[in-house]
């Protein structure tokens, strides 16, 4: 291990504060596709985001069935956790969207949000591998 990587502890808590996260999934004619993502994380457990059911991640995680996300401090000293993994989507409940979108807009815009983006799916990733950095530890 770096003397930059971060410890499972750091690591957990670093994910599970807030950030915007980078998703990227796999496809077979062309680069990966990259997409900002608001997720939730609680320390041990999966990484939780919804998306709409028609987006291109949604057809590409389910004929892959992996994805990767990215989530950085963008402030100095920079930090990043890359988590790789397994992906299962389901139907997205009221309570998770209305987490995830209050963690990201606040309680008041919360609300508007949900109403305009009805057909949301929950997409699960479940960590198998982890690459970590911290710029603080220089």
């Amino acid at each position: 291990m770096s003397e930059l990587s971060m410890s499972r502890a750091e690591r957990d808590t670093f994910l599970a504060e807030l950030h915007v996260g980078v998703l990227s999934v796999e496809r077979s004619d062309s680069p990966p596709l990259v997409s900002p993502i608001w997720y939730r994380y609680v320390p041990g457990g999966i990484v939780e985001f919804n998306t709409e059911s028609g987006a291109e991640k949604v057809r590409l995680m389910e004929a892959c069935g992996r994805a990767s996300l990215c989530v950085q401090r963008e402030e100095s000293p920079p930090a990043y956790v890359t988590v790789e993994g397994t992906v299962s989507i389901g139907p997205a409940t009221d309570d998770v969207r209305l987490e995830i979108a209050t963690r990201y807009l606040g309680p008041d815009a919360a609300g508007a949000y949900l109403e305009v983006s009805q057909d949301d799916l929950n997409v699960a990733l479940s960590p198998q591998r982890w690459r970590t950095v911290d710029f603080a530890k220089l």
